[in-house]
């Protein structure tokens, strides 16, 4: 087809008369008819048109608070079912400014230097090398129940190596430790 001569389309007419075909409409069954005729129920002293299914509900929210467990567990799912579908409806909830935490080692060590469980003090301390746990940090950690007995000759070095006065450490029954070389200052560094 040309796009000058006459189209089958002509212009401002929709290519389907009918129209959209409609969604099919949902089934009505007996329950639905039930449920949706009106019933008139006494309540405060007086007369109250409701449908059947209000009647059923207010019935069963009467015996819930009677003690009757049957209403009582069928009130909690409606009421449970009742808030999640209003959170669905509410907008979501504006949060807060979001709080970024970096790790800094600097920052970690002066913390245990301020709370006296190694021996740097802040951040421009003359001594360069890495922070040492006090003794009686490392004291407690080895005191503590539920650790292994028997640790390795190497974590024991690890431990002795990381502490400020290790000779002072007293080291749990059974385990292995190296015997102190020669080359370590008496002082423990």
């Amino acid at each position: 087809m040309s796009r000058g001569g006459k189209t089958r389309f002509q212009k401002g007419q929709t290519g389907n008369s009918k129209g959209r075909s409609k969604k099919p409409p949902v089934p009505v069954s007996a329950w639905n008819i039930v449920l949706d005729q009106t019933v008139t129920v006494p309540q405060d002293g007086g007369e109250r048109e409701l449908t059947v299914e209000e009647a059923l509900e207010l019935k069963t929210f009467q015996t819930a608070l009677q003690g009757n467990r049957m209403s009582v567990r069928w009130m909690l799912k409606a009421i449970k079912e009742h808030d999640e579908a209003l959170a669905k409806l509410r907008p979501p909830e504006a949060s807060g400014p979001l709080l970024e935490v970096e790790y800094d080692a600097d920052n970690a060590e002066e913390a245990m230097g301020i709370l006296g469980i190694s021996n740097r003090r802040s951040r421009g301390s003359s001594d360069h090398g890495p922070a040492k746990l006090q003794t009686r940090a490392t004291q407690a950690a080895l005191s503590r129940r539920g650790r292994r007995r028997r640790g390795h000759e190497k974590s024991v070095e690890e431990i002795e190596g990381a502490t400020v006065e290790p000779q002072r450490l007293r080291w749990p029954r059974g385990t292995q430790r190296l015997k102190p070389s020669n080359s370590e200052p008496a002082d423990g560094g």
